[in-house]
């Protein structure tokens, strides 16, 4: 019998590839080589299965920048510069783009997302606020920046998604991330 972890992987693997939209959980399950009645055992409906999808996909997202930000020999701003490239790698984009039809259809009122807007900010807030005072932020300002920085971010990736235009996104994050390299050149002066 799979576990539950290994039919999760296999999903995300096959929704980053065909998207979501209104697939099934017979759908899925066949999609994957299971049975329908496997995925219910493990998730009791469709609804909880695409929230474990999405928390799975962003827990992965969380879990690079924590790594990042564990390594105390690399400069924050090279963390911050290091994570962005992560985001641009090609491989990544299928992932991005289920994030972004998932978080639609959030926006939309789709029952299998509660809770995900609850969440899909406030989840990044703190590590991030967290690099920000490290590169001289004030604390009390820390959590403001964040929320800007994860608005460009996303924001870039929509760009990227749509277009395809690496070099140009790459350029834009730089320009983002400069605007902090200017801040801690002040600072540190």
């Amino acid at each position: 019998m799979p576990s539950r972890e290994a039919l999760l992987d296999a999903a995300i693997a096959h929704v980053e590839q065909h998207g979501l939209g209104e697939l099934s959980m017979r759908g899925i399950a066949a999609a994957i080589g299971t049975s329908h009645r496997m995925l219910n055992y493990h998730f009791g409906s469709r609804e909880a299965f695409v929230r474990a999808l999405v928390d799975r996909v962003e827990q992965r997202q969380r879990d690079r920048l924590a790594a990042l930000l564990a390594d105390p020999d690399v400069p924050p701003l090279e963390q911050a510069a290091r994570f962005t490239e992560q985001l641009l790698d090609p491989s990544l984009w299928p992932a991005e783009r289920l994030f972004f039809e998932v978080y639609g259809q959030a926006l939309a009122g789709a029952p299998h997302t509660a809770g995900f807007l609850d969440r899909v900010v406030t989840a990044w807030l703190e590590p991030a606020a967290e690099l920000l005072v490290r590169i001289g932020v004030p604390r009390e300002q820390a959590r403001t920046h964040a929320r800007l920085g994860l608005a460009v971010t996303r924001g870039l990736l929509l760009d990227l998604l749509a277009t395809g235009d690496v070099a140009g996104v790459r350029a834009a994050a730089e320009l983002y991330l400069q605007t902090y390299k200017d801040l801690q050149a002040g600072i540190t002066q």
